[in-house]
């Protein structure tokens, strides 16, 4: 992979969005809500299962009025007359993080598809458009793939890490910003009213009805799409400073020669994200070196003192019965995991079983 982006300095963070001054979509909406797409959009959220939304509608609920429930979501799309409901607050505990939970919020399985339906068409869009350090929610791309370039990175030397942390990302995503973002490419406002709609949806939790002033909810189907619009101008100006960026989603290091640059690279990356309505969380974001250990995409990365002999088919061995632990509960199991390559590094892979 190429480290730096091939295109010259956009005059604003938001020409990373549109660098080439590509012409924008301008009709959108009725791909949207075209019958096929629906159905479509419909398999997908079949396929990833998952609970209901604050109507208390299943899949099974929905499945036996499907062609009743598409029909009423075309032409509210159509008519531009959809409101979504506000999305249901469930806390699930932070991988590797005991005692912090996370707040998803779960939409309602109509509004599942309507966002997978939305998904479907923008997807193709934006996606050329992302960098080559973000690893999040991309098709042929994993934590495995995020986790190679960093260990190749620190193997040739560059040793001193940017650990950060972003403050609640998810809860405080700067809607306007956003939106700004998406009409870089995005022309057709019936589209546009639809994103903002369900920005704006709001929550449910504990009796409560919370607005949507800020946020897109982790646990809707179009956030991971949106959450890397909005970092992608973050992703481009720090490689075009030439800065080693590897990013999943809203956790990301950057790999460094020296204590002095990752200096640097931390005071750029805090004036990067302040511009798009980010901010870093000051008590979780550090400076380390690699023999003090770090963590990153649930991984723990810390160079020991002797190198490690342990042949692949062992490490494979080990993995393999990791894996084979998992099944459809929740429950957090630790395994140690000494990889050969490159042999002074060991790490702790958190493995988790989901219910």
């Amino acid at each position: 992979m190429s480290e730096i982006p091939v295109h010259p300095r956009p005059r604003r963070l938001a020409d990373w969005i549109n660098p080439t001054g590509s012409r924008k979509v301008h009709s959108l909406v009725d791909k949207v809500y075209k019958r096929k797409n629906l159905e479509m959009a419909w398999e997908k959220v079949k396929a990833n299962r998952g609970s209901g939304g604050v109507d208390g509608q299943s899949l099974e609920a929905f499945a036996a009025q499907l062609d009743r429930q598409l029909d009423r979501l075309q032409s509210e799309l159509k008519e531009d007359a959809y409101q979504p409901q506000p999305v249901r607050q469930v806390q699930i505990p932070k991988a590797g993080k005991p005692g912090e939970f996370r707040t998803l919020g779960i939409p309602t399985i109509y509004d599942r598809v309507c966002q997978q339906a939305l998904l479907n068409r923008l997807e193709p869009i934006f996606e050329p458009v992302f960098d080559e350090a973000n690893f999040g929610y991309r098709r042929g791309l994993s934590t495995k793939d995020a986790m190679r370039k960093v260990w190749k990175e620190i193997d040739g030397g560059r040793e001193w890490i940017v650990d950060a942390d972003l403050k609640d990302f998810f809860g405080s995503v700067d809607h306007e910003k956003l939106l700004t973002l998406v009409a870089q490419r995005i022309a057709d406002g019936r589209v546009l009213r639809l994103i903002e709609a369900m920005l704006k949806a709001g929550s449910y939790g504990n009796g409560q009805l919370f607005p949507g002033e800020r946020g897109t909810p982790q646990g809707g189907v179009v956030s991971p799409l949106l959450s890397n619009i909005l970092l992608t101008p973050f992703d481009r100006e720090m490689r075009r400073k030439g800065y080693q960026l590897t990013r999943y989603a809203d956790d990301w290091v950057i790999t460094c020669e020296s204590a002095t640059e990752a200096r640097a690279v931390l005071a750029a990356a805090t004036r990067v994200l302040e511009q798009l309505g980010v901010r870093l969380n000051s008590q979780k974001t550090r400076i380390v070196h690699v023999r003090q250990g770090f963590d990153f995409l649930g991984y723990r990365i810390v160079r020991t003192k002797r190198k490690l002999q342990l042949p692949g088919s062992m490490i494979r061995s080990k993995l393999t019965a990791v894996q084979n632990t998992t099944g459809r509960c929740w429950g957090l199991l630790k395994a140690k995991v000494l990889r050969a390559e490159p042999q002074r590094f060991q790490i702790e892979v958190p493995c988790f079983r989901w219910r």
